[in-house]
């Protein structure tokens, strides 16, 4: 093997790993804001647990955070909880940079 064939391996490797890394951020931010959402809805029990499961399928059907965002915001002013853009996009930030940190500890 060459030296350019261990080099490639190794930055597809790289590229696999930050993809996961990516994955795991997203999905344990959505499941944070889904519990902070369902807080501010007044949901309970097996109804907050649901509520992540749908904010998740959203997240992954490849439309991603901002179509999270999007549903929680819709979901807050249904409920008729004026929560701005802003609010929510800082709200997302510390969540990630959290969960950023969290996989740092352990090393993930």
């Amino acid at each position: 093997m060459t030296t350019f064939d261990e080099r490639e391996r190794s930055f597809e490797k790289k590229f696999a790993i930050d993809q996961e890394r990516k994955f795991k951020v997203a999905a344990r931010r959505t499941a944070l804001l889904g519990e902070w959402a369902a807080v501010r809805l007044g949901l309970s029990g097996a109804a907050v647990g649901d509520y992540i499961k749908a904010l998740h399928k959203i997240d992954v059907s490849g439309k991603g955070g901002d179509a999270v965002l999007k549903q929680v915001s819709q979901d807050l002013a249904d409920k008729g909880l004026a929560v701005s853009a802003a609010e929510l996009n800082e709200v997302m930030q510390t969540l990630t940079a959290k969960v950023e940190a969290q996989l740092a500890e352990k090393g993930t």
